[in-house]
């Protein structure tokens, strides 16, 4: 029993084998040198076109266009506009800057702000900006609520502002 076993096993991954280099061709014939292209993507785009290839995902690309930090006028002026308090988070590849609580002369106020970015363009639904206040009575009760007052639309059209700026600057240097 064990011997028909062992044959049969044997026997499946020969046809196994043999339909898997069938459906490559039969036999290996490369390619000549000169109709493969040296470019990956050309290379890619050929045997797609050809019906050679396969894609998973159904051949979307992840990610997206990214600038560097320093030359985008928005994350800029953000920071310049926030030079003043102490930053606790600032990820560029995140989209998000956040500082910490900020109090001046040690009054029992003090302020937070977190800022996402939404988009690289500078316009007002590019970026979300949100102001929180805590309130201390002494140092043990302190309560921290979202503002949704004036403060952080004057911090978003001071940055959209300052952004504008950085970005007339920019263009007026490269032209």
């Amino acid at each position: 029993m064990k011997n028909y076993f062992n044959l049969f096993v044997k026997f499946f991954f020969f046809t196994l084998i043999l339909f898997i280099t069938n459906s490559c061709g039969g036999i290996y014939r490369p390619a000549p040198v000169k109709d493969v292209p040296v470019n990956v993507k050309d290379r890619v785009a050929k045997n797609v076109g050809e019906g050679k290839g396969f894609r998973l995902f159904n051949g979307k690309e992840k990610g997206g266009t990214f600038q560097f930090a320093s030359s985008n006028p928005l994350w800029r002026a953000t920071l310049d506009i926030l030079d003043f308090m102490p930053i606790i988070n600032a990820s560029y590849s995140g989209g998000i800057v956040i500082t910490d609580w900020y109090d001046e002369n040690n009054s029992k106020n003090s302020i937070k702000i977190t800022i996402k970015f939404l988009s690289n363009e500078i316009r007002p639904d590019g970026l979300e900006v949100a102001v929180y206040k805590k309130n201390c009575k002494s140092f043990e009760s302190c309560q921290s609520v979202r503002d949704s007052g004036i403060l952080s639309q004057e911090f978003k059209l001071a940055i959209l502002k300052k952004a504008a700026q950085i970005e007339n600057s920019d263009f007026v240097k490269n032209n």
